[in-house]
């Protein structure tokens, strides 16, 4: 199984691409949420019995599946997947590669997904990285990581699509640490495919986990250690990929 770093690697939205969705955005999801002043949703999404099961499970198994829909906040689900499905539609995403800077690869035979990364700007996505935030720092006070931020990008397989078996950090490069998937996907029946296949580490690592990618379903993984792959899907389905890291800022391409 091979290792594939591909962090920083995906050019993000350009001005243009942002220019062309920012008014759809805005008119689908800008105000289905209020992050600053809604007093519905309160200021804590995380509560410590909750990260001590996080850090625990990391910390004995080195992965956890875990239900986030009951603890995000009513809406954020449905107003993240309007998000994604405008920029999938409006063909404001931009194909995965593999690897860094010049030895930056597209290559269809071991992942065809698209991107886009988050910038934190719409209100869904500011309480998503609220919620985000809470994590990374609950984790580093149990478990002294020394994270200092993290990045997220929507990722869109649609039918046929996959990314074969990797990790999603070289060992000891002290930037992806911990990574952490959400799916958005509604109704996703065992006939869908586009499973999360996860192995145990090591050489010729067995199959110890599948996740469906159902709503509010989401995976938490140490970056460095977790071999994974990304089954065919056989309709469309939108995830949340992010990377809790140890640098303060990107590694230079």
């Amino acid at each position: 199984m091979d290792d594939h770093d591909n962090g920083a690697v995906i050019v993000a939205l350009t001005d243009s691409l942002l220019a062309r969705t920012d008014g759809l955005l805005t008119a689908a999801v800008g105000d289905a949420l209020s992050t600053g002043c809604d007093p519905a949703v309160p200021a804590r999404l995380t509560d410590e019995e909750w990260l001590d099961a996080l850090a625990d499970s990391l910390s004995d198994f080195s992965w956890l599946s875990l239900e986030l829909s009951t603890r995000l906040p009513e809406g954020l689900l449905a107003a993240l997947l309007n998000e994604v499905t405008i920029l999938h539609k409006t063909e404001a995403m931009n194909r995965a590669g593999i690897g860094r800077g010049a030895s930056l690869v597209e290559d269809r035979s071991v992942r065809r997904d698209k991107i886009a990364w988050l910038e934190g700007f719409s209100e869904p996505q500011a309480l998503l990285f609220r919620f985000l935030d809470q994590i990374k720092d609950g984790l580093n006070q149990r478990l002294f990581l020394g994270l200092k931020r993290f990045e997220a990008h929507y990722a869109t397989y649609q039918s046929g699509d996959f990314y074969k078996c990797h990790r999603d950090s070289f060992r000891g490069r002290a930037s992806r640490v911990i990574s952490l998937v959400l799916y958005l996907n509604d109704d996703w029946g065992l006939e869908d495919g586009g499973e999360l296949q996860v192995y145990s580490s090591g050489e010729g690592g067995q199959p110890v986990g599948l996740v469906r990618p159902e709503a509010g379903r989401a995976v938490l993984f140490l970056s460095e250690e977790v071999p994974h792959e990304v089954l065919p899907a056989k309709r469309t389905r939108h995830s949340i990929v992010c990377w809790f890291r140890q640098d303060e800022v990107p590694l230079p391409l």
